[in-house]
């Protein structure tokens, strides 16, 4: 028998329009499998079991009549805890933020992406972990506790979208919606084997905005780019309440996964010039995956963006952020705070107006050099990350002398301060069975060529992991 948790969203749709299966038997055993791998990974902050049945059942009767309601109907979903979801609390992983009274009246509309979804007919098992307001790159908060590594519980899931993930990973649904505001989606996607996308800036509308402003994006975080293409396709429709939008993309992006690799011109910068010490087995993966590309015709050349680490620009933007979400807080509530993220705000509401705009002049020089740099090269290939998992429930991993999580991420914020589309691919795995992940970044504007080249990938074989016991 056919075990649903295992599809992707275009295999459900296929299996709904054969009547093969209905929604109802795939959420029945995707909600078994969530319940199941919750005690060890701790994906969700909350199942809502009766209401994505009930909505299973209304998408079981459109396709008993040939109506599907729309690109999406009857598939599982997830929702990151920071996107709000009508019907319930959004309470970000903080302990500040109340169950019961809603954040000024918005617990009963939906955020842009999710209002879509909701359109198309898809099925909200629930919401997925996140650390305190996303603020660091693995999942843990004084509210939901730590969320574990798909490969090995004693690992994080990365963040921080990290119990979104997990779920995908352990097919806990095939579809989630994560935001990147530094790599947010492509951590966690990196570590727990599967494709996230942080496409460009606003092709996703965002509503209620987000505290670290134009850096945040939302994002699909799926087993593969079939899947984030179809997501794509729904949730990057312009919304009125977001005023930074792009209008509606030229084209489907699921129709434009075909046409490969071939005379594309990928730029392959496997360290960023030696500023970024990457694991061997790292390494060894993305140049393997990166020679498959070069055989499936791509034009290779291993070269280097010409910047240096923007990291104390992101640090002044990030941080001030931080505080600024934190504000309104009084001294009890701050006391409530995960530490590492009260001593950004500490630090983030002592920078002036002043440093803020300097960050803001590092961040379009930036954008102006990568700008640059896409007139030549229509892919920027990187590693995801420079490591593989490290122990849960820790910011940096142990002895690597890093002091916040921007140590171990080298490779995706720069990307969020010039807004480029970005991806992650699992390639491989290390020594110890922990996926790696290959970085795809394009021209802002080109999230298609992200996906094409993703899908090209996993036609061909090289991407995709499924973990041991899933």
């Amino acid at each position: 028998m056919t075990d649903l948790t295992e599809l992707t969203a275009v295999q459900l749709l296929d299996g709904y329009r054969k009547g093969e299966f209905s929604p109802v038997d795939a959420t029945r055993a995707t909600l078994e499998r969530a319940e199941r791998i919750q005690p060890e990974v701790n994906a969700f902050v909350r199942l809502t079991a009766d209401e994505a049945l009930e909505q299973a059942g209304a998408s079981a009767d459109r396709w008993r009549r040939g109506e599907p309601a729309g690109l999406l109907d009857g598939v599982p979903v997830t929702v990151k805890d920071i996107l709000l979801m009508r019907g319930g609390p959004t309470r970000k992983g903080s302990k500040t933020i109340s169950d019961t009274v809603s954040e000024k009246g918005r617990w009963d509309e939906d955020a842009p992406s999710v209002a879509r979804l909701r359109a198309h007919g898809a099925v909200f098992l629930g919401k997925t972990t996140t650390p305190e307001f996303g603020w660091k790159g693995v999942t843990d908060s004084p509210l939901a506790g730590v969320t574990r590594n798909p490969y090995d519980p004693t690992r994080t899931a990365g963040g921080s979208s990290g119990g979104a993930g997990a779920a995908v990973a352990l097919g806990a649904g095939p579809l989630a919606l994560g935001t990147d505001g530094g790599g947010s989606v492509r951590i966690p996607a990196a570590f727990c084997g599967i494709f996230g996308l942080k496409p460009t800036y606003g092709r996703v509308p965002l509503y209620p905005a987000s505290a670290f402003g134009t850096l945040a994006h939302v994002g699909p975080m799926t087993r593969d780019a079939a899947d984030a293409a179809l997501l794509l396709d729904v949730i990057g429709t312009p919304d009125s309440r977001d005023w930074s939008a792009l209008p509606p993309a030229p084209g489907s992006f699921a129709a434009g996964l075909t046409g490969g690799v071939r005379g594309l011109r990928v730029a392959y910068s496997p360290s960023f010039g030696g500023q970024v010490a990457v694991r061997p087995a790292v390494a060894a993966a993305v140049r393997r995956a990166v020679e498959r590309l070069a055989g499936l015709g791509a034009y290779v050349e291993e070269t280097d963006p010409d910047f240096t680490d923007p990291v104390d620009a992101f640090h002044t933007l990030w941080f001030t952020g931080a505080a600024r979400v934190t504000q309104h807080l009084g001294p009890h509530q701050r006391e409530l705070l995960d530490p590492g993220l009260r001593e950004i705000c500490d630090v983030g509401g002592r920078l002036t107006a002043l440093d803020y705009l300097a960050a803001v002049d590092v961040r379009m020089e930036l954008g102006r050099r990568m700008g640059r740099f896409h007139d030549t090269y229509d892919l920027l290939v990187t590693p995801t990350l420079p490591l593989t998992a490290f122990e849960a429930g820790a910011e940096v991993p142990k002895g690597s002398g890093h002091r916040r999580w921007t140590g171990w991420t080298p490779f995706t914020y720069p990307f969020n301060l010039t807004q480029q589309p970005a991806a992650t691919v699992p390639v491989g795995t290390d020594g110890d069975g922990l996926p790696i992940g290959l970085q795809l970044v394009a021209a802002r504007h080109r999230d298609e060529l992200v996906l094409r080249a993703a899908h090209a990938l996993y036609e061909a074989g090289i991407a995709g992991l499924t973990p041991s016991g899933s």
